[in-house]
């Protein structure tokens, strides 16, 4: 059995969707990191070959032979005083004596320079790659042949250049993607779940409005179905009463299927899919109107109005001024009293004043809201007058009078055409 409300759901289904977006984020911007890492590594690697590749291309140059080996302007030459540093050695070609530049950007092995050249002259191919120095450190060794008038190999240009600059470069440039990436994959979660929370509102919106609808249908229906069945069970019982007792049926039937009709346009305005019929009315004839054709039974309720113009839709604009009505009829007494409710229109405002206890001035801002009432109403009506206030660009207050009994003024904007 699923005890799982569906707000558990739903919550369920916003960090399901902020965990797809999260993935799915984390997936491209690693993909994306390991790219500019990668790069960036080519890059240096490339700084470094080319920086070893203008070293033994330029000596190549330099080094004269005609049958013995000129280093005359090699020695000259600035190269020789710089990183990186290279050797010119035979390579098992006809010996001659070696040339060591005289920078020493790191300590290097003779064995190992004298195999590079010795693997160049024999291949009469570009020899590269990474090696490391008597210290440990790596190196990226380039041995180039030199070749005589006849294209033979005579000897080999080896230059080595450290990597460890080009690596810490790479290193820091290598933490900043990856302290970026975390950064951003944190910033998009966070994105992400705003998002799947705003993609849910409306469901949880409607979700909501679905739960209220069918706790104000319990709560409203239960007392007036409660005294129907009670109507019907004495009925049943004596039936000498029935004559008596059916009038009350009918109006207890009236009342619910009001209440009905009003739990439905509250939860059509809710959800939205209620729309508007805009037109120009007169409020002073709408008024009189709902008056006329309202039951008050023995209240007396009595209207002052001028002409004033609105922009509204008929129906709902009179089942909130119907709504009102009711609520001071029914509930704008004193025990025991007839009840006197006056409205006044005048200037797109709607004014409904009754005489009873008034408004519990604690509670007043409450008043609008499902199941807070002036005087054990369930609030509905009201409810309905606000929405409908609402969606017009009107509103709707409330407060006591001086003398006693509460007011209830409906505002609306006045018409321009």
């Amino acid at each position: 059995m699923n005890t799982h409300s569906s707000a558990d759901r739903l919550r369920r289904l916003r960090w399901t969707l902020t965990a797809l977006f999260t993935v799915m984020n984390t997936l491209g911007l690693v993909l994306f990191a390991w790219l500019l890492i990668s790069e960036d590594g080519e890059q240096a690697e490339q700084r470094t070959d080319a920086a070893l590749k203008e070293v033994t291309s330029s000596v190549s140059r330099l080094v004269a032979f005609d049958g013995t080996v000129d280093f005359g302007l090699v020695n000259t030459d600035v190269m020789n005083d710089r990183c990186p540093q290279f050797a010119i050695l035979p390579g098992g070609a006809p010996a001659f004596q070696g040339h060591l530049s005289r920078a020493e950007c790191v300590p290097m092995s003779a064995q190992l320079l004298n195999g590079l050249a010795t693997e160049a002259v024999q291949s009469g191919k570009l020899v590269s790659g990474y090696q490391k120095g008597t210290d440990g450190s790596v190196v990226m060794v380039r041995a180039e042949p030199l070749r005589d008038s006849d294209g033979k190999p005579f000897a080999a240009v080896v230059a080595v250049q450290p990597t460890a600059a080009e690596d810490d470069e790479h290193t820091q440039f290598t933490l900043l993607v990856i302290g970026g990436t975390v950064l951003l994959i944190a910033v998009l979660g966070f994105a992400g779940h705003l998002l799947s929370g705003r993609s849910i509102r409306p469901a949880a919106a409607a979700l909501q409005q679905q739960e209220v609808l069918l706790a104000e249908t319990a709560h409203d229906l239960r007392t007036p179905v409660a005294a129907l069945r009670a109507l019907a069970e004495t009925a049943m019982t004596n039936p000498a009463q029935s004559a008596e007792l059916l009038p009350r049926t009918v109006r207890l039937a009236a009342r619910m299927g009001g209440i009905i009709d009003d739990l439905l346009v509250r939860a059509r305005l809710a959800a939205g899919v209620e729309q508007l019929s805009i037109q120009p009315i007169w409020l002073d004839q709408l008024v009189v109107g709902v008056v006329e054709d309202t039951a008050t039974d023995s209240a007396e309720v009595t209207v002052t109005a001028a002409p004033t113009k609105v922009d509204a839709d008929p129906a709902l604009l009179q089942r909130a001024i119907g709504n009102l009505l009711d609520n001071a009829v029914r509930y704008g007494r004193q025990p025991g009293a007839k009840a006197f409710v006056h409205l006044t229109v005048a200037g797109g405002t709607v004014t409904v004043a009754d005489h009873g206890p008034g408004i519990d001035t604690t509670m007043a801002g409450d008043a609008f809201d499902r199941f807070a009432s002036t005087g054990g109403s369930s609030g509905l009506g009201l409810s309905i007058v606000r929405w409908v206030a609402q969606s017009h660009g009107g509103t709707l207050a409330v407060y006591n009078a001086d003398e006693g009994g509460a007011i209830f003024e409906l505002r609306l904007p006045v018409s321009t055409s």
